[in-house]
């Protein structure tokens, strides 16, 4: 199975034992708005099984709601939105009760956002979650679309920006450039942006064609031969 991330045309670690206070001037709480994957935790990489995704979170910081999945689970909860910038405390997470065979990542995330006290940038596109004692103990970063392909099959699944989507993919002996994405469908999540997954479905159902591109990667074109999409590994 093929992976690549999606860029939209239209638009647009071993865990760094360093205090999370700095001199410069904190970051407001809209800086972690959206959906973040939780890439690690107290030092340690995450490392999903096989067939599951990395546990993430998603920030609306318009209604102070927290949301996403700590491995296992969906959880959910709140933080203050009148916080001074650069302080946070997450209230009453909860999750679902399912059980998985191994529940040893969601044990260690629940356990880490438990401490978390504060946030930091922590480069392009990471963040960091820091504890009482202005360490950190959660790096995430923030969640890319994605395709996965298997060609033997046909197939595709991957994640749209917020939602996970799944469906196949149709090629023509004619044309060897042909490609098109009939019926793909995606789960139901509400996520606080989803333009970024409006463009990427919008795209897909848009696509006729792909071809290389000079500078890398794969575009993807509409009926009219318009780039709609590039893909990269």
């Amino acid at each position: 199975m093929k992976k690549v991330f999606v860029s939209i045309c239209i638009a647009s670690t071993v865990l760094a034992m360093f205090s999370c206070r700095s001199v410069e001037k904190a970051i407001p709480l809209s800086s972690i708005n959206g959906e973040w994957n939780i890439i690690e935790v107290n030092g340690s990489k995450v490392t999903p099984g096989e067939s599951r995704n990395l546990p993430f979170i998603t920030f609306d910081t318009a209604t102070g709601r927290l949301s996403g999945n700590s491995g296992c689970n969906r959880m959910m909860g709140s933080f203050d939105v009148n916080a001074k910038p650069g302080s946070i405390d997450f209230k009453g997470i909860a999750g679902t009760k399912m059980m998985c065979p191994d529940m040893t990542t969601e044990r260690n995330v629940l356990g880490a956002l438990a401490q978390v006290k504060g946030y930091k940038k922590a480069g392009k596109d990471k963040m960091y979650l820091c504890n009482d004692s202005n360490r950190p103990v959660v790096v995430l970063e923030k969640k890319e679309a994605f395709i996965a392909f298997d060609v033997k099959k046909k197939t595709i699944h991957g994640n749209a920006g917020c939602n996970l989507i799944n469906g196949g993919f149709e090629t023509s002996t004619s044309n060897a450039k042909s490609i098109s994405f009939p019926g793909v469908a995606s789960t139901m999540m509400a996520c606080p942006d989803m333009e970024v997954e409006s463009k990427v479905l919008k795209a897909l159902n848009e696509v006729k064609s792909f071809d290389k591109l000079s500078g890398g990667g794969i575009g993807l074109y509409d009926a009219n031969n318009a780039l709609v999409m590039v893909l990269e590994k």
